[in-house]
């Protein structure tokens, strides 16, 4: 904490709550397969039987994973990975640790809150279990709590979902302070692999303002890569194949999802936005250097210019290429 304490006293700090999950390394996942208190109930315990299949799925993993605790074995809500084990904010106890952490980011300095896989929240069996009326409730009460406590921290959610869904999280000017602005990502790298604007002129033509108080956090990379759901409803489904393709061979890797049918489809490209506006298969005839680094410098200067607040990735300022 010194070293942030430093880092404070020459820049403004963004901090990443993670609240949604937390590791199954942690000392709060350890206290509860051991049944100690309040921990046995911080947990989503869930019959392995029940019917989860309306549940939104972000991966193709399974939902539910077993873990063996003092009180036997018990199947346990994993939204992301068997490692990342989800939080049961039904439980008090859960809530009022989240918000004692995000107080204790304010008193470390925090400017802004990323608000870490936030849609998926609250859980309810039965539903889809995505932006559900608590979990915008949830976004509420922190934004109060910082209206009174500290009115110039932000709060930024994180929702790779379709734009409409993203947007929600504005609330009525109540919610989050800042979205990731999370379809410019794809629908640009699109426009420089196609050769084609038309699809984010559209969008772009018809994105609202951000409302008073608020702002769009523009950014064409990330850790995960380029996310696609927020393509949904932008482009063909044949384009959006050739979009995949393209960036497979400029050797990027495609995480999927798991649909309600049971089948898979892409969820992100990971993939060094760099590498993305590259040459295919290394060839360096179709796209030489220098034309890759002006297409490149270019997204950049596209993600700049819109309004908003731009969020330039480390990798992106280096130049880093894919790195396996």
């Amino acid at each position: 904490w010194n070293d942030i304490a430093a880092l404070n006293e020459t820049s403004s700090l963004m901090f990443d709550l993670v609240l949604n999950h937390c590791s199954s390394q942690s000392r709060w996942f350890r206290d509860y397969l051991v049944g100690t208190a309040p921990f046995d109930r911080f947990f989503i315990e869930v019959d392995p039987d029940a019917d989860v299949t309306a549940v939104t799925r972000p991966r193709s993993l399974p939902l539910l994973n077993p873990f063996e605790t003092n009180r036997g074995t018990r199947h346990l809500w994993t939204t992301f990975s068997d490692d990342q084990i989800d939080l049961n904010f039904a439980a008090a106890d859960v809530l009022i640790e989240m918000i004692d952490i995000l107080l204790s980011y304010v008193d470390r300095g925090a400017r802004i809150i990323r608000l870490d896989a936030i849609a998926y929240l609250w859980k309810t069996i039965g539903t889809s279990c995505i932006h559900l009326p608590e979990t915008h409730a949830v976004v509420r009460l922190m934004r109060d709590v910082l209206d009174v406590v500290a009115p110039s921290t932000g709060l930024l959610t994180e929702t790779n979902v379709p734009h409409e869904e993203n947007v929600s999280y504005f609330g009525d000017g109540d919610e989050a302070h800042m979205v990731y602005n999370f379809s410019l990502a794809p629908l640009l790298l699109d426009a420089f692999l196609s050769q084609d604007a038309g699809p984010i002129n559209a969008w772009l033509a018809n994105l609202e303002p951000a409302k008073p108080g608020t702002a769009y956090f523009n950014f064409t990379a990330s850790h995960d890569g380029v996310g696609v759901r927020p393509l949904e409803g932008l482009v063909a489904p044949d384009r959006f194949q050739r979009l995949v393709e393209a960036v497979r061979a400029r050797g990027g890797h495609v995480s999927t999802k798991r649909n309600a049918d049971g089948s898979d489809s892409p969820y992100e490209l990971n993939i060094a936005y760099f590498s993305a506006l590259g040459p295919p298969n290394n060839d360096l005839d179709s796209v030489p250097p220098e034309l890759h680094v002006r297409r490149f410098v270019s997204s950049q200067a596209v993600m700049l210019a819109l309004r908003g607040i731009p969020g330039v990735y480390f990798h992106s300022l280096v130049g880093t290429p894919n790195d396996y």
